[in-house]
Order: structure tokens, then C-alpha cells, then sequence
């Protein structure tokens, strides 16, 4: 492996560690991409036992790289990306992929291929945990960083992507009734927005 196209690329993927993302953490700062990434990587692990016919290994390396063009592009948070903006990230990562050493451009285009025409098992399980992880952030933040369209949005986001599994679901309408109570309690200290 070309030591030198490894280490310019890792200089790269640094940055996701300061690209901050919509979310804030328990502790009051911006949770960063890498943050995001790494916990999506750990909930596709703890999933094993869940999907034991699924390929979680390659479920981890989707959750570890899906968001790599966010060193470049920065988060741009679903609920305003546009079509324009996935173009532009998707020529970002098929530039760092392909500065990588052989053979990991092919094999990371293939994942990446894979990730986004979300046919496999393994592909649908990571973007419903990408999705998940999501709103697990937001239910451990304070209720004060949300913006007004994310209380209707925490409480849908995701349901869709976890419908094809019933633990999936579960899990999801768990969360669900976290954002719920998290609701009703910013209603009753008043600070949540007007209906």
C-alpha cells in the first residue's frame, strides 16, 4: 500500500473530527462528523445478534465512511440538503476515494454504490441507524438547541428506514417516546415553540 496516498488521505479525514454537525451533545458543544460516524459504527456492531444474516462487518464500514465527504463539503443537515448538494458531495468522495492507494478505490466505490441505492439488508440497516443515531443525539441534548421544525421532525425522522425490521421499530418507537417526553416537558417549562 503506497504509504504516502494513506497518509494524505487520513490528513483529510481529520477534519471530520472539527466538522461540526446540527446536533449538540450532553456536555453543550456541537457534536462533530466523526462523533456521528463512530456511534453509527457502534450501534451497527451491538446489531449483530439482531441480523445475524446480515454481513455486520461491512454494516460497520458503511456507518464508518458514509459521511467522509462531509471533510470537504461540511454537514449540511438533511432537512435542507438539496439534490445539488448530494452532486457535489458525491464528486467530493469518488475524488478522496480514488486518491486512495489500490485496492480501496474500487472497494469503496462499490459500498459506496451500494449505500446509495439502499437494495441489500446491510445497506437499509445502516441508513436507518444513520437516521437513529440522529435523534438519539437530539434526545440527549437539550431540548433548547432543537430548532421549531424538529419537534414535529424528531418524531417521524427515521420511521421509515426502520419499517422493514421489527426490532428496528422498535427501537425507533422507543426513541420516539423519548422525543415525546421530551416535548411535553419543554411544553410544560415553556420553551417550546408556538403551535
Amino acid at each position: 500500500m503506497d504509504a504516502r496516498k494513506l497518509i494524505d488521505f487520513l490528513r483529510v479525514m481529520e477534519r471530520l473530527k472539527d466538522a461540526p454537525r446540527h446536533c449538540w451533545t450532553t456536555g453543550g458543544r456541537r457534536e462533530s462528523v466523526a462523533e456521528h460516524s463512530w456511534r453509527v459504527a457502534l450501534m451497527a456492531m451491538l446489531m449483530a445478534d439482531e441480523f445475524p444474516e446480515l454481513d455486520i462487518d461491512r454494516v460497520v464500514r458503511m456507518c464508518l465512511v458514509h459521511d467522509i465527504g462531509e471533510a470537504i463539503t461540511g454537514d449540511i443537515p438533511t432537512f435542507v440538503k438539496t439534490d445539488a448538494d448530494r452532486v457535489v458531495e458525491g464528486r467530493e468522495v469518488d475524488a478522496l476515494i480514488g486518491g486512495l492507494p489500490e485496492p480501496w478505490p474500487e472497494r469503496l466505490g462499490a459500498l459506496f454504490a451500494e449505500m446509495e441505492a439502499l437494495q441489500t439488508p446491510e445497506a437499509k440497516l445502516y441508513k436507518a441507524l444513520d437516521r437513529m443515531e440522529a435523534i438519539q443525539s437530539h434526545n440527549e441534548s437539550a431540548v433548547e438547541t432543537w430548532l421549531p421544525l424538529e419537534y414535529e421532525l424528531n418524531l417521524t425522522y427515521g420511521e421509515k428506514d426502520a419499517a422493514f425490521s421489527p426490532y428496528l421499530t422498535a427501537l425507533r418507537n422507543e426513541m420516539r417516546r423519548d422525543t415525546e417526553a421530551m416535548i411535553e416537558d419543554a411544553k410544560a417549562r415553556g420553551v417550546a415553540p408556538e403551535e
